[in-house]
């Protein structure tokens, strides 16, 4: 985002006080809020399966392409998800957080249309357990290939009955952070994750 200086004014405006968006967005997010964060990209990339390529894509967009310039540092700023195989320690500083959830919710409004026939009762329950189940077993694929399967939280991902709980859960928050206000909704969520 450009921001430009307005002309010089004859005597200071009284300054309009801060978004309720602004506060939260200093907050760095609590290590289960990345973790969610991180396995809900990773939920985005087992839906899409150039979902990868088109984050890096989206990640040069001009609202993100400070703190996302190249792959490289949207893998680096992803590695703070403690459950991962290469886990980088310390926090993810806000902006950086701030980003991802951006990218996050730009993903799930591009991706809302399959978010929400797998949400969707409409669909026969043969067909829609079919998709859950491909679902699922992408998303297992790629935990297996990227987060450390000692932890418990990874152990529970690839567990079939707890796996297939957490991953309706993810693809329900994917469709909640969709659309206008997704962002805010995202990171207040995030906030707020379970310790």
């Amino acid at each position: 985002m450009v921001m430009t200086t307005p002309a010089a004014s004859p005597a200071p405006a009284a300054q309009p006080s801060a978004p309720a968006g602004a506060a939260v967005a200093s907050r760095p997010l609590p290590r289960r809020g990345l973790e969610r964060l991180d396995l809900m990209l990773l939920t985005l990339e087992a839906l899409d399966l150039n979902g990868g390529e088109a984050m890096v894509w989206m990640s040069g967009q001009p609202q993100l392409a400070e703190r996302l310039p190249n792959r490289v540092e949207l893998w680096k700023l992803r590695c703070h998800n403690p459950l991962r195989r290469a886990c980088r320690r310390g926090i993810l500083a806000p902006a950086d957080s701030d980003a991802l959830i951006r990218l996050l919710c730009q993903m799930a409004d591009r991706l809302y249309p399959m978010l929400r026939s797998l949400l969707s009762t409409s669909e026969p329950p043969e067909r829609s357990a079919e998709h859950w189940q491909l679902l699922q077993q992408r998303l297992s694929e790629l935990v297996r290939e990227r987060m450390n399967p000692r932890r418990s939280g990874v152990q529970r991902l690839l567990d079939p009955v707890a796996g297939e709980r957490q991953l309706r859960a993810l693809v329900q928050a994917l469709a909640f952070a969709a659309g206008p206000g997704g962002v805010e909704r995202l990171r207040a969520s995030l906030l707020d994750a379970a310790p």
